[in-house]
This record gives C-alpha cells, sequence and structure tokens, in this order.
C-alpha cells in the first residue's frame, strides 16, 4: 500500500517522500535538515522523530475525538506521557507539548490510538512559540484563569513571604480534564494574577490529584526551616499520598524519594489537606475516603498515625466526598471559636451535581464531632462553587477561601475553547450565629474593593410595581459590581432583573413570605450547551425588612453576597452581550431602594 501524507514545516520547501514497505510508511520534510519526519506504523501507532530541535511541539485538538496516547521518548527513555484528543476531521484549537530542557538528546514520540488518516498529521508543527493571546469573549477579567489547558480544583494554596500561591489542578494538552497537573500562579493581592511554570507533574505513581501546601517553619521534616511542603494525591491503578518541597519560595519542587507516605485498599482516597494543631504539637491531615473524611497525625510530615473518621450519618451523601478543609474559626461578636469541616461531594447538591457543605463543631487534634448532625449546611448556593480550600499560613490570622466556579454536570461542554473554568473571587470566612446554629459567613475578601472606580450612584426609588434603570455603564464591558440596600415596605416579593439588549435575562428575587432568595438563569444568554445548565437556584434567608446585596458580575458569572455574607450564590452565565440594564419589580405591596452603586472593576 502506498500512502501520500503532506506535512506543512514552516519555512521549509515540501516534498512528497514515498516508501513502500509491510511495516511502516514514512512522511518527510525535505529540506537541508529536516525538522521531523512520522512513520506509520499501522493500527493507529506512529512515531514521531524529531530532527530540529525547537521549544514547542504544536498538537491540533479536536474535543469530540477519543483520546489518544503518546508518549515523549528522549534518547529511547520515556520522560512523559500524555492523552490528547488529537483532531480527526476539525482543529478546535492547537496545545503545546514543550521540549525544552533536552538538549543533545534525540527526540521522539510514540503516538498511539490514532489513525493515519486523521488530519491531525497534516498539521502537526514545530515551533519556538505558541500563541496564548486572549481570544475568548467568555474569559473573566477579574477571576483567576488558566492562560489556556483545563482547569479545576484549587489546590496546595499557601502564603509566604508577601505572596499568595495558588496551585491548580491543571491539564495543560486541552481544554477538558484529563493529564492532571499542578499548575501554579501567584499573587500579591488576590487580585492581579502572574502565571508560573508548571510545578507538579505525573510521575510513575500516577498522575497528581488535589492536595494542600504547609510553610515548615521549625524544620519538622528536616528538609529546611521554612521549606513549602506539597502533599498531593498520585492517581495511578490506586490512589495513594505523595509529597514533595520546595526550597526556593515554591518555584520549584523536589519529590520526596520515599514517596507514597500514606496508603489505603480503599479506591477513594485522595485531597489531603495538612496543618499544624497548637494544642497537640503536631501536624494533622484530613483525607477524603469515599464518603468520610479520615484523620491522621504526625510530627514530622513523613510518618503518619490513623487518629478517627468522620462522615457516616452526617450531612449530604448523594455522591463521592473530596476536598476537605479542617479550620477554626471565631464566631462573631463573641470570644469564641469553632472547628468548621469543609466538605465539597458531587454528586448531591442541592441544584444537581457538586457543591460545598461544611459542619461546625470541634476538633481535639484527634477527633471532629459535628454539633449539629442531623442539620446540611451549604457554604453556597449557587451551581458553580466546588473544591473550595483555604489558604494556608494567610496573614493576620485570615482563612481566605477560593473555589472552583463550575459544575460536574457540565465543566467539560461550557462554551469556551481556549480554556475552561475560572476560580471564584477570593472569599473570607467567619462564624455567626441564628436562632441557636451557627453558620459560616462569606464575604468578599477586601482587596476587591480596590478593583473598583469611583462609581455611579443612583438616588434612592421606590418601586411599587416597576422601576426600570436603563443603563448601568456607559461603555459596559460585562465586569462590574452593583452594591445596594433594600428597605422593604410590605412587598411579598422584591425583584430584580438584569438583562440585556438581546432579551437574555437573570432574575433575581427575595420570596418575603417564603424567606427565600433566587436566582433564575433559565434566560441568561446561551444554556442550550447542557441540559442541567438552566437552572433556579434558592438560598434560605433571614427575615428581615432590610437587606443588602453586592453582585459582582463578571463575563462569564454572577457572584451574589447577601445580608453581609448571610448567604452566597454563585452561577455562570454566558450572555451574547453584557447585561447592560435592571430592572426592579414588587409584588403584593412595595419597597424602597435606598441606595444603589455600580462600579466598574478592573484589575492591572
Amino acid at each position: 500500500m502506498i500512502q501520500f501524507r503532506k506535512i506543512w514545516c514552516s519555512t521549509y520547501r515540501l516534498l512528497f517522500v514515498l516508501i513502500i514497505g509491510a511495516a511502516a510508511t514514512v512522511i518527510t520534510c525535505q529540506a537541508v535538515n529536516p525538522p521531523f519526519v512520522i512513520k506509520h506504523l499501522g493500527d493507529g501507532q506512529s512515531i514521531v522523530q524529531i530532527d530540529e530541535q525547537r521549544k514547542y511541539l504544536l498538537l491540533p485538538v479536536e474535543e469530540a475525538s477519543p483520546e489518544a496516547k503518546l508518549y515523549m521518548i528522549a534518547d529511547n527513555d520515556v520522560v512523559r506521557s500524555m492523552n490528547v484528543r488529537l483532531a480527526i476531521n476539525k482543529i478546535d484549537y492547537f496545545v503545546p507539548v514543550d521540549m525544552t530542557g533536552f538538549k543533545n538528546k534525540q527526540l521522539s514520540f510514540n503516538f498511539q490510538l490514532i489513525a493515519d488518516s486523521a488530519l491531525c498529521w497534516d498539521e502537526i508543527k514545530l515551533s519556538d512559540e505558541f500563541d496564548s493571546f486572549n481570544r475568548e469573549v467568555f474569559r473573566p477579567v477579574y477571576h483567576f484563569t488558566p492562560a489556556y489547558g483545563w482547569m479545576n480544583d484549587p489546590n496546595g494554596m499557601v502564603y509566604k513571604d508577601g505572596i499568595y500561591h495558588l496551585f491548580y489542578q491543571y491539564n495543560p494538552y486541552g481544554s477538558m480534564w484529563g493529564n492532571m497537573h499542578w499548575g501554579h500562579a501567584t499573587t500579591k493581592d488576590l487580585v492581579n494574577w502572574e502565571h508560573q511554570p508548571e510545578a507538579i507533574v505525573p510521575d510513575a505513581l500516577g498522575t497528581i490529584f488535589s492536595g494542600s501546601c504547609v510553610v515548615d517553619k521549625d524544620n519538622t521534616a528536616g528538609f529546611g526551616a521554612g521549606a513549602i511542603i506539597a502533599f498531593y494525591t498520585s492517581a495511578g491503578e490506586r490512589q495513594v499520598q505523595s509529597m514533595a518541597y520546595s526550597l526556593d519560595n515554591g518555584k520549584t519542587f523536589k519529590k520526596y524519594a520515599r514517596n507514597p507516605i500514606l496508603t489505603s485498599t480503599q479506591r477513594d482516597f485522595r485531597d489531603p489537606k495538612v496543618f499544624w494543631h497548637n494544642d497537640t504539637h503536631k501536624w494533622v491531615m484530613i483525607l477524603a475516603v469515599g464518603q468520610e473524611m479520615q484523620i491522621y497525625s504526625s510530627p514530622n510530615l513523613k510518618d503518619w498515625t490513623y487518629e478517627s473518621c468522620f462522615g457516616e450519618g452526617q450531612g449530604a451523601h448523594g455522591g463521592v466526598w473530596e476536598c476537605p478543609d479542617l479550620i477554626e474559626l471565631p464566631i462573631e461578636n463573641t470570644e469564641l471559636k469553632k472547628w468548621v469541616l469543609i466538605c465539597n461531594l458531587n454528586p448531591g447538591g442541592p441544584f444537581g451535581g457538586s457543591a460545598t457543605q461544611y459542619f461546625v463543631g470541634d476538633f481535639d487534634g484527634k477527633t471532629f464531632v459535628n454539633d449539629s448532625p442531623k442539620k446540611t449546611k451549604w457554604m453556597d448556593w449557587g451551581k458553580d462553587h466546588y473544591a473550595t480550600v483555604t489558604w494556608s499560613n494567610a496573614p493576620e490570622g485570615r482563612h481566605i477561601a477560593l473555589a472552583w466556579m463550575s459544575n460536574w454536570q457540565y465543566a467539560n461542554e461550557v462554551p469556551t475553547k481556549q480554556f475552561r473554568s475560572a476560580n471564584s473571587v477570593p472569599r473570607d470566612l467567619s462564624l455567626y450565629t441564628s436562632e441557636g446554629e451557627t453558620y459560616v459567613k462569606v464575604v468578599p475578601s477586601p482587596e476587591l474593593l480596590n478593583m473598583r472606580d469611583k462609581g455611579t450612584k443612583k438616588r434612592t426609588f421606590k418601586v411599587d410595581r416597576t422601576y426600570n434603570l436603563d443603563k448601568l455603564l456607559n461603555d459596559n464591558t460585562g465586569t462590574y459590581e452593583i452594591e445596594m440596600t433594600i428597605q422593604n415596605k410590605n412587598a411579598d416579593v422584591i425583584g430584580m432583573q438584569l438583562f440585556n439588549s438581546k432579551g437574555e435575562e437573570v432574575d433575581l428575587y427575595y420570596n418575603m413570605v417564603e424567606k427565600q432568595f433566587t436566582m433564575d438563569r433559565t434566560k441568561s444568554g446561551n444554556v442550550a450547551f447542557s441540559k442541567e445548565f438552566p437552572a433556579v437556584t434558592v438560598a434560605p434567608v433571614d427575615g428581615t425588612n432590610e437587606m443588602t446585596l453586592r453582585i459582582f458580575v463578571d463575563k462569564s458569572s454572577l457572584e451574589i453576597f447577601g445580608n453581609g455574607g448571610r448567604f452566597v450564590m454563585t452561577n455562570l452565565v454566558f450572555p451574547s452581550e453584557p447585561y447592560n440594564r435592571i430592572s426592579f419589580y414588587a409584588k403584593g405591596g412595595s419597597y424602597a431602594v435606598t441606595s444603589f452603586t455600580v462600579y466598574k472593576l478592573s484589575v492591572k
């Protein structure tokens, strides 16, 4: 059989090379030094030999394609493996494979599970550059997103020497879940982010799942005082816990030579959160194991002792428990503190899919006891708030949380391609009491105030049926904050609709009789990509006649903080143009909007 294949090779003159043989068809680029050679071996297997060292091999991706398996080989040794949805019929985008660090080595790639006739063979390129310029209309402005590729859970969040480090579940080889690495970004102000090189990459133990970091101030592990130590799940055939350490303030990590440090017979055994417990003078690790949390202790971060488990008969159990956190928070207006166990689960959220629940109680270094075992408490009442964890070693005793702003029901399907997923805005956590129960209060971190312009204020107005504001902002780019105070007279429903000239709208309203706040995004814009996306989400609210709202609007999200953080609702939206109008309405009576300010939000 004779095959022809055309390979585009930058500035090189193209020739067709025919090789007739039983085992392989070879396609090359004729030049003084051909950049690469493709050898098809049959049965969906091919070899690409790199004959000219460049920084990147650019791979064309088609998201509808099945995953192909790639092995990167240096001098006959496999140095990297990845799964890539290579283009068969069309190209959605390109992803880069970084080939730096292999000077004077012969590089090649073994491709498996991809047909000889696939489009990718015509489009694979070598390059010294990869264009990550943003082309996405839905990319947020002030929420963190990866430059390209897929992101889910925040990982290893730690503060040291004035820098907040964010690590995250990352796929550099496509904008759908897979190939889990720890991506890395840093910020000094929780608003302006700098992308950093990948921090922890897959190895023989598996891909790199979620985890945490600590600052080992007293050198308990022996790697050096002040070392940043990362704990993560190695996800191979089984899930085990591993450790890596950084001696350069998180820029690079070295994996512990005796990994794994903790194993189990349980299949779901992941997401270690580690912290120092002052009263027992030990490190504590809390792990998600099936539908419970397991607690371990250690004097040195290397040797771990099982202490207890928590979960049976507690909270929601509609899916697997994941991404735990255990923090001690102050109760407002008191001198008291309580421990909060954060537990993310998927599925089983109040409106389908993934969500964040929490428990308030006591912890003695070994056992967590829930104060309200019969009650389920949700940290956020939207559909797009998951994998919530807090920064370790945060300054001034703060507990700053960050969530993945999506839902596993449709995270792989949202209408972006260059990247997928953003994080929530950072949020400071504390506790408050209401009717004998203790709850988590969630407020936007104060650093977010620095994004505001001087604001556009409206005078007090009364709503007895409807009241319209035809323009929120001049030159509305879809990134703003609305802050308002509402004084109810006798209305049963206090409502408002954010909408645009296309008729796309988000309906927000208080039901004063039912003591609920609702967000309806069923007509918010593009909702057709998933049957699970059009949704109505509902939060319980206190029965008060004065209400405050802070509404953060970005290119593809709304985050609503009500009544000083006593309820929060986070939902994605994909409007074809920014919402620049708002209409207020009342049912059963009237109310007054006593303050209303719109702030444009921007970052450096």
